[in-house]
């Protein structure tokens, strides 16, 4: 056998192992995929959709991970918020219908909501007793999936892991008279998300409505968003780093309206599901 024969023969067996493994990576995946985070008994950890059943996951979903032949009737389970993030960031005014008479932002408007407003599917919105009854904001929630730090626009999808629902609970009254909204939109359980990670669809085209008691109050597309996902990634990551979970809520469409203590509020996005939520009383 040739030189050249024996050298093609050990740069083949070095290839075996790259082509038998399959890296998980954080950008959207060519085939849907639903993501959750949930605990069942006294154990919290990460699964992927299975028709009615969660596959338990062994592992970082930000890192290395693996399927288990563990699984759970969805039932069974308590959904959690998404993510553990460092940081959730908001947008203001990323759809024209919502801005009204103010002119068209020339770039995304982030501000900061705490990590401790965020409330699981199925959990409650609590109406604080001292502002008007709270609004409801349905918005698609981006899932940062590795660190980004100054990312241009063309490879910002490659640090997205996917989308969740959001609603971003808003106390006018607060928003409007305080100087800084922390507490209109950063209050305990004004960051409902979730109820799964949708990876391997189309951020850029998909339906988003919101009901309260069943009834349509908001209905748009994400095609009229006026920053998309990569914009708004590549925009923030050139300002603040962006780590593994962090959430960015994305903005709302049209007019927003109050709710009342009683009142069950639905997001759902096309290709995501229901977050579902029901307004309760301060106590």
């Amino acid at each position: 056998m040739s030189i050249e024969n024996k050298l093609l023969i050990v740069v083949l067996i070095g290839l075996v192992p790259m082509l038998a493994y399959t890296p998980h990576t954080n950008a959207a995946e060519a085939k849907p995929t639903k993501y959750l985070r949930f605990q069942s008994g006294q154990k919290i950890a990460f699964g992927i959709l299975e028709g009615n059943r969660v596959r338990e996951l062994a592992g970082d979903l930000f890192g290395s991970w693996k399927k288990t032949d563990k699984t759970h009737a969805l039932g069974d389970i308590t959904i959690l918020v998404p993510t553990q993030p460092t940081k959730v960031i908001a947008l203001a005014g990323n759809y024209k219908d919502h801005l009204g008479d103010r002119p068209v932002p020339k770039y995304p408007q982030p501000f900061f909501k705490v990590p401790s407003c965020l409330q699981r599917h199925e959990g409650v919105i609590i109406q604080p007793p001292t502002t008007e009854p709270v609004h409801h904001e349905a918005e698609l929630v981006i899932v940062i999936g590795k660190r980004a730090r100054k990312v241009p626009e063309d490879k910002a999808l490659d640090y997205v892991l996917g989308i969740t629902c959001g609603n971003d609970i808003s106390a006018r009254k607060w928003q409007s008279n305080d100087i800084q909204w922390w507490r209109a939109k950063g209050s305990d359980t004004f960051g409902p998300c979730g109820p799964y990670i949708a990876a391997g669809i189309d951020y850029g085209n998909l339906d988003v409505e919101l009901r309260v008691n069943g009834q349509v109050r908001q209905k748009t597309n994400t095609k009229n968003m006026i920053h998309n996902v990569p914009q708004i990634v590549s925009f923030i990551s050139q300002h603040v780093t962006l780590e593994p979970g962090d959430l960015i809520f994305t903005g709302t469409t049209g007019k927003t309206k109050g709710m009342n203590p009683g009142d069950v509020v639905e997001v759902e996005i096309q290709g995501v599901g229901i977050l579902r939520n029901r307004v309760v009383e301060q106590k």
